[in-house]
């Protein structure tokens, strides 16, 4: 697991939280301006029509999932990384909860233009806390360690769950697009500007 001492703890604790908080309310923008969904969340989507529970909770399930892969893997654990299998998903449902029906199609179209771009921001405050990778990234990192491109594992991953979450009912489109070129870029611009350092 990784560790600070409980002050430095403390210290890059409300970055973790703040920043696993705006992250599900990213994809619970996204997924109410219904245009198309990062691939994982075309997953949670399609799981969360096939069984009739919140996306939100689809999204903790498949986190504690996950997980699981850390031990073949032997990828550490971190506060980041528990935290990020409950708060994300419980945001995303709250944030659901909150936001009213989105009819016009601009509002639609800002609502998925901002998705993106909180789920980045989310991602700089949460990565740049240092408390530990969200289960699906530790995935992604564990199989770099095995000789495998971070590049090559990430699509992978993302394909395989793209086309599952399609089989199941989940919704692609533009959004899915943009969610797929912009988050890059995006989470490299807000991490470099938002990561804690070590002193």
């Amino acid at each position: 697991m990784i560790l600070f001492g409980w002050r430095e703890t403390l210290r890059r604790l409300p970055a973790l939280l703040f920043g696993l908080y705006i992250f599900g309310a990213g994809i619970a923008v996204m997924v109410e301006a219904g245009l198309g969904l990062g691939p994982w969340d075309v997953f949670h989507q399609g799981v969360s029509r096939l069984t009739g529970m919140t996306i939100g909770r689809i999204i903790n399930i498949t986190g504690f999932v996950v997980l699981l892969g850390f031990i073949p893997l032997r990828e550490k654990l971190g506060l980041g990384t528990i935290l990020n299998t409950i708060i994300i998903g419980v945001s995303a449902d709250l944030t659901s909860d909150l936001l009213p029906t989105l009819e016009s199609m601009p509002i639609r179209v800002l609502a998925m233009a901002s998705g993106p771009a909180l789920i980045a921001l989310g991602s700089g405050f949460y990565i740049g806390a240092g408390l530990g990778p969200g289960p699906r990234d530790g995935i992604m990192t564990g199989l770099a360690k095995r000789g495998i491109d971070v590049w090559k594992a990430r699509f992978g991953i993302e394909f395989v769950v793209l086309l599952a979450g399609l089989a199941m009912g989940g919704s692609i489109g533009v959004g899915t697009v943009w969610f797929t070129l912009g988050i890059g870029p995006m989470v490299q611009f807000f991490l470099k500007r938002l990561a804690i350092d070590q002193r």
